[in-house]
């Protein structure tokens, strides 16, 4: 594994202003950078790492993050508090190989009274951007409803004045032409929350595309994937997934078997290139 480079802390006012950064580097506590690498059971037949995995690493250095600047597990834990993710807007622009060493930002652009919005980035070696991705968080107490986020939590955010609007996605109603599949949620889905883990939705999304005839879209580079998560699901649910073509890419919508929406998802050619976060480096 290639060494990850330190930096010394800086203000947060340097790091929205100050582009030439290294982007490889530290700027704690305002934002991290950490490595990592694609193991062979995170890549596809193409010999790409999965699309799922930007997720999966997206969500460990925010937790990474999080304990590093007081609010571990126990913190939540504690207080009976959680983050859920609400939407993600994913740019993929080059193709990341097996066992390729990459390095993973994340950090904190603003807060809205219920909702934290982080920015990550995913760079080779030579701090080459890979991958952008936009998440909104959600916060919500032990009955899962939504609570304010703390205002200590405030101070490590890259700008405190910040604000931004929730990512949605909008689609028209499920044309009856739509390619549709169910399946059941497997036990390996779920999280510690007993809720399908907001990775795996990505693994449906693209199986119903490559079950729908899109499967060249999900090797296109670069492409865009916006998800919105409407609802949760559980064990043992039965899933319908629709499938259609919109322009540029493919919509696909997730609904529990009583017509409950759980997810609606667009993935896009993207030629307008990813949009930067705050000290996007």
């Amino acid at each position: 594994m290639i060494e990850r480079p330190e930096a010394p802390s800086i203000a947060a006012s340097s790091v929205e202003a100050d582009d030439r950064l290294d982007p490889l580097l530290d700027r704690p506590p305002y934002r991290i950078v950490r490595p990592y690498r694609v193991r062979f059971e995170e890549a596809t037949l193409n010999e790409t790492v999965r699309t799922a995995i930007y997720l999966a690493w997206t969500a460990d250095i925010a937790w990474q993050h999080s304990t590093l600047v007081g609010f571990g597990r126990d913190w939540y834990s504690s207080r009976g508090l959680f983050w859920l993710v609400r939407a993600v807007r994913l740019d993929v622009l080059r193709p990341i190989r097996t066992y390729q060493d990459v390095f993973v930002s994340t950090q904190v652009p603003g807060y809205r009274r219920i909702a934290a919005r982080r920015h990550s980035e995913v760079l080779d070696a030579s701090g080459e951007l890979l991958a952008s991705l936009e998440i909104d968080w959600v916060m919500v107490n032990g009955r899962g409803m939504p609570t304010r986020v703390p205002e200590q939590m405030l101070q490590f955010a890259a700008d405190r004045s910040a604000t931004f609007e929730m990512l949605r996605v909008s689609l028209p109603e499920t044309p009856p032409d739509a390619v549709e599949g169910s399946f059941h949620v497997r036990r390996r889905d779920l999280d510690p929350l007993d809720h399908v883990n907001n990775s795996v939705y990505i693994d449906y999304v693209e199986e119903a595309l490559e079950a729908a005839g899109h499967g060249a879209l999900l090797t296109a580079a670069p492409r865009r994937y916006e998800i919105d998560f409407v609802a949760s699901a559980e064990r043992g649910d039965r899933l319908v997934g629709r499938t259609w073509p919109v322009e540029g890419g493919c919509a696909y919508r997730l609904s529990r078997a009583d017509g409950t929406e759980v997810l609606r998802a667009k993935v896009a050619l993207n030629q307008s290139g990813p949009i930067a976060g705050p000290a996007a480096g």
